[in-house]
């Protein structure tokens, strides 16, 4: 029965009102700019023309799903963030409905997630930064271009830029959330700038017959687009990650989550159509930058360069958010005596988890520095997942264990709207591959091994026998 214990919710609801630490800065607005930041960045800069050579014009559906796998799931995870306004995110909320092994297991999942996202965002941020410098002839050594065999036929090393700009990233969250959400809210506006006015220029120039046939590998062509660019939709999660540094968590989170993915959908809807409008969909086969790719073929060579930009701001954005997710994970997680205490020890100058910040970078930046990680996209999908569909199962329990608790945000439609999440979320789990479910497999199995060894134990939870 120890591995199924639970924190009070009440308990959870006086902690948060009394908690002292991470200072308060954060608004709607700017958890608004923290989810754009998160969401807007590899996936309609890289992604999109990934989706396009498996979904072809049915690209658009293929984003409508995963926006209603995600939408869903965003009512869920709006209700508990008003509720229990607390660090950690689903990890918390979990561990109030379904018992500390869960929790637990649900926080492993975001740390492969954050971990990897923020990773492999770096090493894509790093592909377009080069491409940059190259326009102006710039050119670093090759052996510091890339990770070890990153690029058939050159001698690459270790990826430098993906490992500084990591680095960076990882000083200004240290140095405190309030110079970070001027960072983030700066940025954001501008990519998003980029991204209306590729919307507005490139739909002049869409050629209605590219979107014949809609759909030329079926259905099953679409659904496999979905489960491919639900890596775009990362990142409104994270808005939660917040809820000890918001000033009005029960208000404005909720808002925070909802805003951020909906502008977020309708965006990249509306650019999925233009591009696959703009260039057939078999000519995206390869091709990393396809929002570029589309400027060329329109003969809007003038605006690559801006897009170029705005794909260096959007990843750079998401790198920060997801990495200040990761470390407000662990300090939650760290809090619960799950792991040691140096995640959880807040610098009382910086207002941040100063150390967890520094530690938790440089693992991000030396994976981006050494590490090939083309393949790891769908890794970091189906924890996401498996997450979203716990949630949702969570929402269910806690209408039946505790109705009567405040409830600021109410999730529409329960238990409808929860199961409707998980059935999305299962079905596009179903659609990566058996690779993906092997690794996500070995993932769980070492989080066990840590659990039993050391959480278990150390929960403040624990009563010894």
């Amino acid at each position: 029965m120890s591995l199924m214990r639970k924190k009070s919710v009440q308990g959870m609801l006086e902690f948060a009102q009394t908690a002292k630490g991470l200072r308060k800065e954060l608004t709607a607005f700017d958890l608004t700019m923290l989810g754009i930041g998160a969401i807007i960045g590899t996936g309609i800069f890289v992604l999109t023309g990934t989706g396009a050579t498996v979904a072809g014009p049915g690209l658009v559906l293929s984003f409508i799903i995963g926006a209603f796998a995600c939408g869903f799931a965003a009512l869920c995870y709006a209700e508990f963030a008003a509720m229990l306004p607390i660090s950690g995110s689903t990890y918390t909320y979990a561990y109030a409905t379904l018992g500390e092994l869960i929790a637990w297991i649900i926080g492993w999942d975001l740390m492969l997630e954050y971990l990897l996202a923020s990773s492999a965002v770096s090493v894509g941020w790093s592909g377009y930064f080069q491409s940059l410098l190259g326009g102006f002839g710039v050119h670093l050594p090759e052996a510091l271009t890339a990770a070890a065999g990153a690029v058939p036929g050159k001698s690459t090393l270790f990826n430098l830029p993906a490992f500084t700009i990591a680095m960076l990233i990882t000083a200004l969250l240290a140095f405190g959330i309030k110079e970070s959400k001027r960072v983030n809210n700066i940025v954001v506006l501008i990519k998003v700038a980029v991204v209306l006015m590729f919307i507005a220029i490139g739909i002049w120039h869409v050629k209605p017959v590219n979107w014949s046939p809609a759909l030329p590998y079926g259905m099953n062509g679409v659904f496999h687009g979905a489960a491919i660019v639900f890596f775009s939709f990362l990142g409104f999660d994270a808005v939660t990650c917040a809820a000890e540094e918001v000033k009005d968590p029960a208000r404005d989170i909720p808002k925070g989550v909802i805003w951020s993915l909906a502008i977020c959908s309708i965006l990249y809807v509306i650019v999925s159509a233009i591009m696959t409008g703009i260039v057939p969909y078999a000519q995206f086969a390869g091709i990393d930058h396809p929002v570029s790719l589309a400027l060329q073929v329109a003969k809007l060579d003038w605006f690559a360069g801006f897009v170029d930009l705005g794909a260096i701001l959007g990843m750079l954005t998401v790198i920060l958010v997801m990495t200040y997710g990761q470390t407000r994970i662990l300090f939650a997680m760290s809090r619960d005596g799950l792991l040691p205490k140096i995640f959880s020890e807040v610098n009382p100058k910086y207002g941040t988890p100063y150390k967890a910040t520094w530690l938790i970078g440089t693992i991000i930046a030396l994976i981006a520095g050494f590490i090939p990680l083309h393949t790891l996209a769908e890794l970091v999908n189906i924890g996401t997942l498996a997450a979203f569909s716990l949630i949702a199962i969570a929402i269910i329990k806690l209408r039946k264990t505790e109705p009567n608790l405040p409830r600021k945000f109410v999730c529409p439609g329960v238990p409808y709207i929860p199961a409707l999440a998980v059935i999305f979320c299962v079905f596009l789990m179903a659609q990566l591959s058996a690779l993906t479910w092997l690794c996500f497999v070995v993932w769980l199995v070492i989080g066990l091994v840590v659990y039993f060894g050391y959480s278990r134990k150390h929960s403040h939870l624990h009563k010894p026998s």
